[in-house]
């Protein structure tokens, strides 16, 4: 029989300003501390949530302020599945240039999904591209 697990649940919604988002992160980040995470679990964190919520933010709602992100995040200490969902059209990920290419290197933006993807363990795209669900396994957690 396996130990209980402590799972940390946070369902909020936050409106669409980029100046809300560095504290929000950091409000998560607090509310993860009895997760006693590894440093560079939080830093993956900090840096995925940080993207998925701009891109939301300026992509998804296109700053419309009277338009909410919702975040989801489950974690325990085996896993961390984060969800950000923006009220915006949506969009193909698969239509995402590849940031790495020649063709691309230079470009001033569209490297946050692909950091994203390089970062977590399983990145999906649901709800016709709205939603970015992002999990992390925790190798040999405790």
């Amino acid at each position: 029989m396996s130990p209980l697990t402590t799972t940390t649940i946070i369902d909020e919604k936050i409106p669409s300003r980029l100046n809300l988002v560095s504290g929000f992160i950091a409000a998560v980040v607090r509310k993860l501390e009895n997760l006693k995470l590894a440093e560079e679990v939080v830093f993956d964190l900090k840096l995925c949530l940080h993207e998925a919520l701009v891109n939301a933010v300026k992509h998804g709602n296109k700053h419309h302020e009277h338009l909410t992100v919702h975040v989801l995040i489950k974690a325990d200490h085996h896993q961390l599945l984060m969800e950000v969902t923006d009220q915006g059209e949506g969009f193909d990920a698969a239509a995402i240039p590849n940031p790495t290419a020649d063709e691309n290197i230079m470009a001033s933006h569209g490297r946050g999904i692909h950091l994203i993807k390089s970062m977590m363990d399983k990145v999906t795209f649901l709800n016709d591209g709205r939603t970015v669900r992002m999990l992390k396994v925790f190798k040999g957690g405790s």
